[in-house]
């Protein structure tokens, strides 16, 4: 039982345990086997340094080379060592196994975190180094199930239990690896089901040694694995949640072809809190990538509506979904060209494909908030990491969602009169299905009280159609009008020029035939809206254009002189901006039928100049002139209101002094037509101190003196 040198042991020959067992009895029955024993481990403590020699040469190599191959073998040497000394099995005694530990130096621990990174290709021969296939017996069948002597020693050193949290970090990162590999990117198939077959083929028969050692049979051995199984499925749950987790945002954009991806996060977030992750990555990725001033707000919407529907795939109730939208929401209230842009989606007046509804979505009313019925059967308590403002009766389809982002749907429905204005004065063909099918729709959503006034504004349409034909049919005329309620439709543009000439005689012909048809009503024409087709007979061409009016006001004038001024011309119609004028007058330049002479004077050329004179022409800087829709936007008209109230403001501050803004609020209700929010007056008391009119401090606002 002396401890040797193993070369020793070679000499002196095999000894079973069998044969020293008589003997070692012999001595318990003479209560001698304690001292005995003592003394053979003080011979263990002198003989140390013969396996210190040993760890350290193969250290020093492994130190040297970085190649696990060394401390694979510094393992089976150790267990060399373990089985020369050991004694009977009922006589065991661990201080060799205490030694090994403290002799061994830090750098062990990362090399045998490599060498386990390599029995992983154990699993599967083909990948394995080839000193490692040396160490497993040529009689032993294919390796797949990993009893190799290498975890046998493990085991019998104890490193197994020892370096446990080791074992388990090296099969995580394992996992990682794979996921990040394989999963990253790819969001149009479930990942999920896929990791989880790979890891049946290639994790588990790894796990059977660490983790099932001394299994007598399959069912045993995956009892033993309940536990550390449970565990790697929630690591796996946890790495592509992360990994889904930071992708989020370009999720988002591809959706509906990452709908899969989406899938896989809903379940990794059923075994793994990082909700909190999620909402705050979203949120972090939303400020830098969309709310900023250079995002288009059709852009910021359609990114909204994709992200409504993606987290409701996510989180069904729509906990996450309230976290990350209100910035989104309250980014858009703010946006002036918001309500118009959800409304121009509405009536389908964006471009093919960029539709923020979804055409398979039933239409249905507009979804308001309702108070919570806790009578009913079916009633719910809200998720418990829900905020105090959560409501789960929220609207749930898009439309609802989109217009719940202002206080009222009044705003949207005076839009839609803008809008659908717009669309019906552009129609020449006379063709408004599709306007009168959007009508319908809308209806739907949001009331037929509501859309009152879209339907008289169609039926004007329509009617101004047949009575065009009853006064066509009187007195055959050029002109076509469109004749429209002024009380019912949206405020028009205003411009009070006057038509020169034939033009002039036309429309008071039509003026005085619909004056016969209908003896109570009387026209008022809009002189800047519309079009013309003209032809223009010179001495030796013929002219075609079809322009707006205030061009054919101009040639019109040509017909009667030669060479007008800027100036002449303005007298002529009337009050018209100058840019607009140069504008209108460089129509008929680029057509080739006026010639800038110098500076404000224009001439008619009655012959066509050829290219040589006509390069020659005075150079005229573009004029920019920004085309005004003839519908006056919602914005517009909300500014024109707010003008009339400021002289109640004016008044107020004038008699009382110094006011809050809320003070001013309930004041201005006793107003009539007075039907803005505090945040729309507040936004309109700021704009009228940039412009000098009034102050604030602390609050108060007072007229600037």
């Amino acid at each position: 039982m002396y401890p040797r040198d193993l070369s020793e042991y070679s000499q002196l020959g095999t000894r079973s345990s069998r044969d020293v067992k008589p003997a070692l009895d012999v001595v318990a029955q003479c209560k001698m086997l304690t001292v005995l024993l003592d003394d053979f481990v003080e011979d263990m403590r002198q003989q140390q340094h013969l396996i210190t020699r040993d760890i350290e040469h193969f250290m020093e190599q492994y130190e040297a080379t970085s190649d696990p191959q060394y401390i694979a073998k510094m393992v089976l040497r150790l267990v060399e060592w373990y089985k020369a000394w050991l004694p009977p099995a009922e006589y065991v005694v661990d201080t060799q196994i205490t030694h090994v530990f403290s002799v061994l130096p830090p750098s062990f621990t990362r090399g045998f975190k490599s060498l386990l990174n390599l029995t992983f290709n154990l699993v599967h021969m083909a990948s394995a180094p080839e000193w490692m296939l040396t160490l497993v017996p040529s009689t032993q069948p294919p390796p797949s199930r990993v009893d190799l002597p290498l975890w046998a020693a493990f085991d019998k050193l104890g490193l197994l239990d020892r370096y446990e949290s080791l074992v388990s970090s090296v099969c995580y990162e394992y996992i990682e690896a794979h996921i990040l590999q394989t999963c990253t990117g790819k969001w149009d198939e479930p990942m999920l089901a896929n990791i989880r077959l790979w890891m049946a083929d290639n994790i588990v028969p790894w796990m059977i040694m660490p983790y099932a050692r001394g299994a007598r049979s399959a069912d045993e051995a995956r009892t033993m694995l309940q536990g550390v199984g449970s565990r790697l499925d929630f690591h796996v749950c946890k790495t592509l949640s992360e990994l889904r987790t930071r992708e989020i945002f370009d999720i988002i954009i591809d959706y509906p072809d990452s709908s899969s991806a989406l899938q896989d996060l809903r379940e990794c977030l059923q075994r793994v809190d990082q909700r909190t992750q999620l909402v705050q990555t979203l949120r972090r990725a939303n400020n830098k990538r969309l709310l900023h001033p250079g995002a288009d707000t059709k852009d910021i919407l359609t990114q909204y509506v994709s992200i409504i529907r993606c987290l409701r795939i996510v989180d069904p109730p729509g906990v996450l979904l309230y976290k990350v939208a209100d910035p989104i929401r309250r980014y858009l209230r703010d946006r002036p060209d918001t309500i118009r842009c959800i409304v121009a989606s509405l009536v389908g007046d964006g471009e093919s494909g960029d539709s923020l509804v979804d055409d398979n979505e039933p239409i249905q009313p507009l979804q308001q908030q309702q108070e919570e019925d806790y009578s009913d059967p079916n009633w719910e308590p809200e998720p418990i990491d829900a905020g105090p403002e959560f409501r789960t009766n929220k609207p749930s389809d898009i439309i609802s969602t989109l217009v719940s982002i202002y206080d009222s749907k009044e705003l949207f429905v005076k839009e839609l009169q803008v809008l659908l204005a717009q669309r019906l004065l552009a129609i020449t063909d006379g063709s408004y299905e599709k306007e009168r099918r959007n009508i319908e729709i809308l209806k739907i959503r949001f009331g037929e009280a509501a859309l009152q006034v879209c339907e008289v504004m169609l039926r004007d349409m329509t009617d101004s159609k047949r009575i065009d034909t009853h006064i066509q049919a009187q007195k055959n005329s050029p002109l076509h009008a469109t004749i429209i309620s002024k009380h019912f439709w949206p405020p028009l543009q205003s411009s009070k020029f006057s038509m020169p000439g034939q033009l002039k005689e036309l429309r008071e012909n039509y003026a005085k035939e619909f004056h016969l048809f209908k003896p109570d009503k009387k026209l008022v024409w809009l002189p800047h809206l519309g079009t013309l087709k003209i032809d223009i007979e010179l001495d030796d061409r013929t002219v075609s254009a079809e322009v707006p009016p205030l061009e054919a006001a101009f040639i019109e004038l040509f017909s009667q002189k030669d060479i007008w001024t800027v100036q002449e011309l303005i007298e002529q119609v009337g009050k018209v901006d100058r840019p607009a004028v140069l504008k209108a007058l460089g129509t008929w330049i680029d057509l080739g039928v006026l010639k800038e002479d110098r500076h404000d004077q224009y001439r008619l050329l009655n012959t066509a100049e050829d290219g040589d004179s006509t390069s020659k022409a005075v150079a005229r800087p573009a004029m920019v002139v920004d085309e005004e829709p003839p519908v006056t936007a919602v914005q517009q008209q909300q500014a024109e209101q707010m003008r009339v109230f400021w002289k109640f403001i004016e008044g107020m501050l004038r008699n009382l002094g110094t006011l809050s803004l809320d003070r001013i609020q309930s004041m201005l209700k006793f107003a009539p037509g007075y039907d803005r929010n505090i945040e729309q007056l507040g936004a309109f008391m700021e704009a009228a101190r940039r412009e000098g009119l009034v102050t604030v401090k602390d609050g108060m606002w007072k007229l600037q003196r």
